[in-house]
């Protein structure tokens, strides 16, 4: 770059654009530059040949004409955006369908950029885990049906992805907000415990009921916490305690506090579990429901307010409200349906193994990795995580 910019100013052209890259030891650089009158181009451009010649480079030279210029000074005002691919396999098929849509709806890749750390070559054939960072520039009519592409596309190809507006707050999220059950652990604790109980077809009964509309979720989750009285406070203990995380939870939560994000556990289930996880994890806040316990027994009461969906979304707003924090620098992680209006009320929404009702409303969804794959849609590498993990 030293000789080509010491040959420009020689000729007195301005650098109006630059660009670089260097891709497996190939150096590929770009330059828009502006020739003033009175400068000879043509020997410009027979300066640049030479230089190419004697550094062994290739060299292609083009004039830009005014119009052209406008032009695109003019896309630099156009709607920018990140997708970010979660593949494993056979990537190739991914990136050829993903980028055949972005060019069937009108937009323009700027950029690729890998996330995911360097494959050993024992994994070459069938990667384990590739994540690829596809920024996109241009007005896009119809953001739904792009996303209902990339959705059928994710189901036949078997990839994760998220589509979301490049602005400044993507890169300075500062709330993670998790639900609990089966996003942040692997199980349903109120499930668990009516099994223990014996009183899990009941339990199932009325959840049943709440799904098909019957029963609102607060009278449902009333409804089987009362199934619950006289349960030894021990089994709770129990449950809270053999609670598995889900793939790649730890390293999330380590990662996150390594970068200075503020966390929450937003749950429909169990404050006591919350807490739990709270030691365990460095989270900041829970809230969650709070069994009423009197004698070493569960009375089947639950005390204050019932966590509910729209509930979930208050708080988020909330403690991104005490915290100082924009509800655009917020992320919410679920998986269920009563997490949808908290998902909605994110700056970056992810659907985690979700229900099917959720995976069809979120822009982000992870289904085929752990959780700690919401640090590349935050546009963190493994480099960057691998520091932070250190």
């Amino acid at each position: 770059m030293a000789m080509l910019t010491s040959l420009l100013a020689r000729y007195q052209a301005q650098v109006l654009d630059i660009g670089q890259a260097v891709i497996h030891e190939e150096l590929a650089l770009g330059l828009l530059v502006h020739v003033p009158e009175g400068a000879d181009a043509g020997n410009l451009r027979a300066a640049l040949e030479q230089l190419a010649a004697q550094t062994g480079a290739l060299v292609e030279t083009r004039a830009v004409s005014a119009d052209d210029y406008r032009e695109w000074a003019a896309g630099s005002g156009q709607p920018r955006r990140v997708i970010t691919l979660l593949m494993r396999g056979d990537a190739t098929a991914v990136l050829g369908a993903v980028s055949s849509l972005t060019h069937r709806h009108g937009l323009n890749i700027d950029t690729v950029r890998r996330l995911s750390g360097r494959l050993p070559l024992d994994e070459a054939a069938a990667p384990k885990r590739l994540c690829a960072e596809m920024r996109v520039r241009g007005a896009l009519a119809e953001p739904e049906a792009l996303q209902a592409d990339l959705m059928a596309a994710a189901a036949e190809l078997a990839f994760d992805f998220s589509l979301h507006e490049d602005t400044v707050f993507r890169r300075n999220r500062r709330l993670v907000a998790f639900d609990m059950d089966s996003t942040l652990i692997g199980v349903e604790v109120m499930d668990e415990l009516a099994m223990r109980h014996g009183v899990g077809r009941e339990v199932s009964a009325i959840t049943r009921r709440a799904m098909a509309g019957e029963m609102d979720f607060k009278a449902s989750f009333r409804a089987r916490a009362a199934l619950l009285a006289d349960m030894p406070e021990a089994t709770l203990h129990e449950v809270a305690g053999n609670a598995a995380l889900n793939p790649g939870a730890g390293r999330l939560l380590k990662a996150l506090r390594h970068f200075g994000y503020r966390t929450a556990i937003l749950s429909g289930g169990f404050q006591y579990v919350g807490e739990r996880l709270k030691a365990r994890l460095g989270i900041d806040y829970v809230f969650a429901n709070e069994l009423e316990v009197k004698d070493g027994l569960v009375t089947g009461q639950v005390r204050g307010e019932i966590i509910d969906a729209e509930r979930k979304a208050a708080l988020l707003r909330h403690i991104a409200q005490q915290e100082g924090i924009r509800l655009a620098q917020t992320i919410a992680i679920g998986d269920g349906a009563n997490d949808l209006p908290m998902l909605s009320a994110a700056g970056l929404g992810v659907a985690y193994h979700a229900k099917p009702v959720v995976r069809r409303t979120a822009s982000h969804a992870i289904s085929n990795f752990g959780l700690d794959s919401v640090l590349y849609l935050m546009g963190f590498s493994d480099r960057d995580i691998d520091q932070a993990l250190a």
